[in-house]
């Protein structure tokens, strides 16, 4: 599922990602400017808050004083005209309008609503107010508190709304409510005044764009110095990171440039102290193998000629030793054995110093692999009799056919089909040495499957091992050297394929040969499992047990 999100995805998008993942600067970065940014807006929105709230503490202190300030003044000027006959609405509008007149020039709104006591709906044109205002500006909740006599000066927080040429406008502001008597008809009216916040509005409005300005520079700046510093630490692992990859490409004279004496550069005198050891014992392996190859083949190169005189003088003894004792015709025979077994060694040994030098050449050619392993187990029937196995071919409908050297490939098949008859389980017909073909259009794969003895764990890793035998104590029936499986795996790999081991103790092992059909190609998987199908479900029922201690062991070297 995460592949196919991968492919869907664009190539930008995966670039970016690929980025991310790869460039610690980049995410120590991302993490300094992500964390500075939380830090920044809590510092923020708590100093936001707190101006705010000074504000409108200020604001609701100027407000009320200038409130007592005007009730002062109309509670004066109505005791002035307490003795006098005047009309209750010229008295209103006496109250009303010199509050009106200097709240347009102060800038703010006034409401006269009343008589308390009287269900006069204030929304539904009751009293007296300053023009262009909506009276849904005054809060239900105010109303409630003054709806009777004797109401102490109260204040809250509003929406002032105002019509001007046919719009609205909405502004937050402070309402602030006080009841006041009129003389001429002795009953209570209740005044609101109403003070926008335009100002205050404004003034955190300021305070907001200076603070966003304050923290994207210092965010900036953050991410600047963030990335300075961890320049100066990531730059030197980069380029140790390319000496490395260098190193690892063979060119061992690569070294780090030091300067200075702190900390990355007593690393990067450490990591070139490195690099010389290592460069000397690789020099030193490499000159050891050298001479080691070099002997194997100086050596297996002048055994052919003293054998060749033994072979001779062993021919006539083994075909004279009709005429021999018991002993010494035993003796001829066993010592005829003993030479082509030594013969089979000087040859593998031959091959392997070949392979060794780079000298081993390909020479591939379209062939039918069904023929190449009717001949290879035909050729195996004998020790198949002698050992009481069964050897069975499973060739597909259609022929396998595949560019490859036939000769190195037939010496593959014989190793894995020797191998599986001298390991299988002899003298039991229900089990049988199985061979098996299949291909497509890329690839072509062989599989030998024996049931004997199997592999232990860890032993997977270990069957192409020159000299390697799982059971040292073991006689080889078949006559092997011990190079078998290391020069066929070495022939896998001249054809660009694959030689790959699977195996479980008591239950048997397999081995699979992938080559791909056309010469120079890649392979990419093979046509054939690697496990057996026969030991799948068996597989999963150990899993599924207590008992789950045997893993299934895979090779491809």
């Amino acid at each position: 599922m995460l592949r196919d999100l991968w492919t869907r995805l664009s190539p930008a998008v995966r670039r970016a990602l690929t980025f991310w993942r790869r460039s610690i600067q980049a995410r120590v970065v991302a993490s300094t400017v992500v964390l500075s940014a939380l830090v920044v807006s809590a510092v923020g929105w708590i100093l936001l808050q707190q101006v705010r709230q000074g504000l409108l503490e200020h604001r609701v202190d100027v407000v009320l004083g200038e409130v007592d300030a005007e009730m002062g003044d109309a509670r004066d000027r109505l005791e002035a005209a307490s003795g006098r006959e005047v009309n209750v609405g010229r008295q209103q509008r006496d109250l009303v309008d010199p509050i009106i007149d200097r709240g347009a020039s102060r800038g703010y709104s006034v409401v006269l609503a009343g008589p308390e006591g009287e269900d006069i709906p204030l929304r539904e044109g009751g009293g007296e107010y300053t023009s262009g205002l909506d009276l849904v500006s005054v809060p239900e909740d105010m109303e409630a508190h003054f709806d009777g006599v004797g109401r102490a000066t109260a204040w809250t927080y509003t929406e002032i709304v105002r019509e001007e040429s046919g719009e609205a406008s909405s502004v937050p502001g402070i309402i602030v409510g006080s009841q006041v008597q009129l003389p001429s008809d002795g009953k209570t009216y209740t005044l609101y005044y109403l003070f926008p916040l335009s100002e205050e509005q404004e003034t955190l409005g300021l305070v907001t764009r200076a603070l966003l300005t304050a923290a994207g520079l210092l965010l900036a700046l953050v991410a600047g110095l963030t990335w300075l510093v961890t320049r100066q630490v990531v730059t030197p692992i980069r380029l140790a990171r390319q000496i490395a990859e260098r190193l690892a490409a063979g060119r061992l004279q690569e070294r780090l440039q030091v300067t200075g004496e702190d900390d990355i550069a007593r690393l990067a005198y450490s990591f070139n102290q490195m690099a010389t050891s290592l460069q000397r014992q690789i020099r030193q392996l490499e000159e050891l193998s050298w001479v080691q190859r070099r002997f194997v083949s100086d050596v297996s190169h002048e055994l052919r000629t003293p054998l060749t005189t033994v072979r001779m003088a062993s021919d006539l003894l083994h075909d004279a030793r009709a005429g021999f004792d018991p002993a010494s015709a035993r003796a001829a025979e066993l010592l005829q054995a003993e030479l082509d077994r030594f013969e089979n060694l000087l040859v593998d040994l031959l091959e392997i110093s070949r392979f060794d030098a780079g000298a081993a050449v390909l020479a591939p050619e379209d062939v039918n692999l069904d023929d190449i392993v009717n001949r290879v187990v035909t050729a195996a029937q004998p020790l198949a009799d002698q050992r009481h196995v069964r050897v069975m071919v499973e060739h597909p409908d259609d022929p396998v056919r595949a560019e490859v050297d036939s000769r190195r490939v037939e010496r593959i098949l014989r190793n894995l089909v020797t191998n599986a008859i001298d390991h299988a389980l002899a003298d039991d017909p229900t089990e049988a040495v199985v061979v098996r073909l299949a291909s497509d259009e890329e690839a072509a794969a062989i599989t030998v499957r024996d049931h004997g003895v199997g592999l232990a764990p860890g032993e997977a890793a270990m069957v192409f091992n020159r000299f390697w035998r799982s059971d040292p104590a073991r006689a080889r029936t078949s006559g092997g050297t011990g190079l078998g499986l290391a020069i066929a795996q070495e022939d896998a790999h001249l054809h660009g394929g694959w030689l790959q081991a699977w195996g479980r103790s008591g239950q048997g092992a397999q081995f699979r040969l992938t080559l791909p059909r056309r010469a120079g190609a890649t392979l990419r998987h093979s046509p054939l499992p690697l496990i057996p199908e026969d030991a799948v479900s068996s597989d999963a029922a150990v899993v599924a047990g207590p008992d789950a201690v045997v893993p299934v062991q895979e090779v491809d070297r």
